[in-house]
This record gives structure tokens, C-alpha cells and sequence, in this order.
């Protein structure tokens, strides 16, 4: 992670931007606000920065819009703002792409360390990487790249690492807390979505398995298995 990454802050309430970049700013992060939604997705479009954090009600253009169209040409890794208690709100943005999200009021320290876990999973491989495969998914570690039957998959950095922990595990069941230390950086909650939606999600994107079938497999109780099938791997 670099020592000053570049954050974009899209928010109206511009005593909570002036806020959060003080404190941020304090913490190695450079941050640049935007006050509605058209300038903010304007901002992140550009691609200058590391990380964006997104509230969900925004002038100009909603945050729900916002996300959307910026997945649509970039991975750029987002953390949404969302109301305290409106799991509708957190499972649309993590449906639409987002890789976490923190409900308001939040503790600033608590969005530090969201910020930090979401940027280590978009780094590259310290060794330089190294392909992961199970039949027709490949996993490029070092591109951080994931194909099926040859064909490119866009996926955020949670999603990659999710993927990766279950390809590495191919055929056998890898729990839920375990999965989600590896893509969240923090233990399962029996009341936090986030871990099924970012599977659901994986599931969408890579499609059936070769032959049919299942690609990820739910282990009621226990986690998810990645189905191994024939192939490479």
C-alpha cells in the first residue's frame, strides 16, 4: 500500500468530509472530497485514485447510480456509506459492486481500518504472483486476473480474494470465518450479509461449471466448496 493513497470522498455533509480528511489525512491517507453525485462518479472516473468511499444519499445523482455506473468500466475498490440498520442499502451496494460498506454514524477509526483491509486485497502478490487453477477457472495471481474458459471476468478485490481462498482449497469446504478473514479482514457474523452477497456475486459472474452444475457450492452450516471438475488444476 502506498504511503499516501489517494482517496476520493463523496459526501454532502461537508463538516463530515473536512472531518474525515483531517483525521485520514492523519493516518497516511491523501483525500479529495465531492459534495453530489455527478461530480463525485465524474471524480472516480478518472481513475486518480485508490480507493473511494461512497454515501448512499447524495445530490445530483444517488450513490446506488453512482456505483453502477462506475462498475461498469472500472474496479476501482468502493466503500459505501449507508444508514445504520438499512440492510436493504448494504446488499444493494454489495450487489452492485461494492467491496464493503460501513453503516453511519460510524467510528473513524473503524472506516481506517476498512480502508486498509480493502486496499491490502487489491495489491499484487509480493512474490510476483503465480496461476491458480481448477478446470476452466484460472486465477492469475501476479495480474490478478481471472478467466474462465479463456474469457476475462471482471471481479472487485474482495471478490479475488474470496476466489482465490476457494480455488486453493479446490474440492474441499472453506468455512465462513475463514473466508471472510481472507476477503474482509474480520471474523464472520451470523447478522452481516456481506460474505453471501460477495459469493453471489462470484457465482453470477463465473457461471455454471464446466458440464453444468454448480460452480460454488453453499455447505450448509459449514462454508463453501469450490467444485472441482475436470481440466487443468
Amino acid at each position: 500500500m502506498s504511503s499516501m493513497a489517494a482517496i476520493l470522498l463523496v459526501d454532502d455533509d461537508v463538516e463530515l468530509c473536512e472531518l474525515l480528511a483531517d483525521y485520514l489525512g492523519a493516518e497516511g491517507f491523501e483525500v479529495e472530497p465531492a459534495h453530489a453525485g455527478d461530480a463525485g462518479l465524474e471524480r472516480a472516473l478518472t481513475g486518480d485514485h485508490e480507493l473511494v468511499i461512497l454515501d448512499v444519499m447524495l445530490p445530483g445523482l444517488p450513490g446506488f447510480e453512482v456505483l453502477r455506473r462506475l462498475r461498469e468500466t472500472s474496479s476501482v475498490p468502493v466503500v459505501m456509506l449507508t444508514a445504520r440498520g438499512d440492510e436493504v442499502d448494504r446488499i444493494v451496494g454489495l450487489e452492485l459492486g461494492a467491496d464493503d460498506y460501513l453503516p453511519k454514524p460510524f467510528n473513524p477509526r473503524e472506516l481506517a481500518a476498512r480502508i486498509r483491509a480493502v486496499l491490502r486485497r487489491a495489491e499484487p502478490a509480493p512474490d510476483g504472483g503465480g496461476v491458480l487453477a481448477a478446470g476452466d477457472l484460472v486465477v492469475d495471481l501476479g495480474e490478478r486476473s481471472v478467466r474462465v474458459a479463456g474469457a476475462e471476468i471482471a471481479v472487485t478485490g474482495v471478490e479475488f480474494a474470496l476466489l482465490e481462498a476457494l480455488v486453493r482449497s479446490a474440492g474441499s469446504v472453506v468455512s465462513r470465518d475463514e473466508l471472510s478473514r481472507a476477503a474482509l479482514d474480520r471474523r464472520a457474523s451470523a447478522l452481516d450479509r456481506s460474505l453471501d452477497v460477495h459469493i453471489s456475486n462470484l457465482r453470477r459472474k463465473l457461471g455454471p461449471a464446466a458440464g453444468g452444475g454448480e460452480r460454488i457450492k453453499t455447505v450448509r452450516g459449514a462454508g463453501y466448496q469450490l467444485v472441482r471438475t475436470g481440466g487443468a488444476g
